[in-house]
């Protein structure tokens, strides 16, 4: 099967085209002709080894995080999936390499694909919807009438989780520029600040839960504009003890996590709030739940561009050096 993988970690360079053997399904195992995948940040973090002592992948690596296409074999025990059926998913962390035309997944990470949807539009949802799910309804337990920021509300992960929290019932603010305002303002927002010429933090106040996908200073920002018992729940902040132990980290791995989060949950504790970092994991039951709400009109994929399987290095640089308009950027294998 065609591929695009490493061989080594290294910049866009490393990322080449390859012919790899087609993946045996295990006994649980689905596979699935890819149709279309999608690009994230996680690919550059990946390609370029930031993740290396956490997620110790074995060389040569297949990239891409998340997939839609059609079932063409299943395993002995498989009970949810038959032939033919479309499906999308997330691939488990271990288990990633959706920059491919083939792909074996476990059936617990997948679920049929959102009957109004394209390929390329369910492709685009898995990794930065079950993100969005995890950080405001399992970790943050947004409840109706709840004050949430959301940070780069146009982004792949912003354009989801403004119209998860709006299902929600929350009064949802977001930061994005003067010409996505309208767009996000459809997605969900109730507050929409220009990030180049606003700042947020002088801007807002007594919010019960912020999403961080930027890190850096922003995170430092957000901290203080949450209320007492408030939540930050980020993508992009240092990693803490609680994720070492979910990842099953070595103690000493573990006490590294902790002290590059001290700071952080040091700055949180003075200010009486919380700070948790969010590594999205593969679940097909949420993505069910998505599914749902897909097709009942309250989530629907914001898609920036379409590119063909063999420009895969073309849509990741298009992607990584912020080309996008909004939402996502898509790879079609078929």
């Amino acid at each position: 099967m065609k591929t695009y993988l490493i061989e080594k970690y290294g910049d866009q360079s490393a990322v080449r085209a390859a012919e790899m053997p087609d993946p045996e399904p295990g006994t649980h195992d689905v596979l699935i002709k890819i149709h279309a995948a999608s690009v994230n940040p996680l690919d550059f973090k990946i390609r370029d080894g930031d993740f290396k002592r956490i997620l110790p992948y074995r060389l040569p690596l297949v990239l891409g995080n998340d997939l839609a296409g059609v079932v063409v074999q299943v395993g002995s025990a498989v009970t949810r999936f038959a032939v033919g059926d479309e499906v999308y998913a997330r691939p488990d962390k271990d288990r990633i390499g959706t920059f491919a035309e083939l792909i074996a997944v476990h059936q617990n990470d997948l679920a049929h694909k959102p009957a109004t949807l394209t390929m390329a539009e369910a492709a685009s949802l898995p990794l930065v919807a079950l993100t969005s799910w995890q950080a405001l309804v399992e970790k943050a337990r947004v409840q109706p009438g709840q004050k949430v920021l959301i940070h780069a509300g146009a982004g792949g992960v912003g354009t989801i989780a403004l119209q998860l929290a709006r299902h929600l019932g929350a009064h949802v603010a977001t930061t994005a520029s003067a010409a996505n305002a309208a767009l996000v303002k459809e997605l969900g927002a109730d507050v929409v600040i220009d990030y180049r010429t606003q700042d947020f933090e002088e801007l807002l106040d007594g919010y019960d839960v912020v999403l961080d996908t930027l890190g850096g200073k922003t995170l430092e920002k957000s901290l203080r504009i949450l209320k007492p018992g408030g939540k930050v729940i980020s993508i992009a902040g240092p990693p803490d003890a609680d994720f070492a132990r979910e990842l099953g980290a070595n103690p000493v791995l573990r006490q590294a996590m902790n002290a590059l989060s001290f700071t952080t949950r040091r700055h949180a504790k003075r200010r009486g709030v919380t700070y948790s970092f969010l590594f999205m994991k593969a679940d097909g039951e949420q993505l069910r739940e998505i599914t749902r709400l897909v097709d009942a009109g309250k989530i629907r994929p914001v898609v920036d561009r379409a590119f063909p399987l063999e420009q895969t290095r073309e849509a990741m640089e298009y992607a990584e050096k912020g080309r996008a308009k909004a939402g996502k950027v898509v790879i079609a294998t078929v």
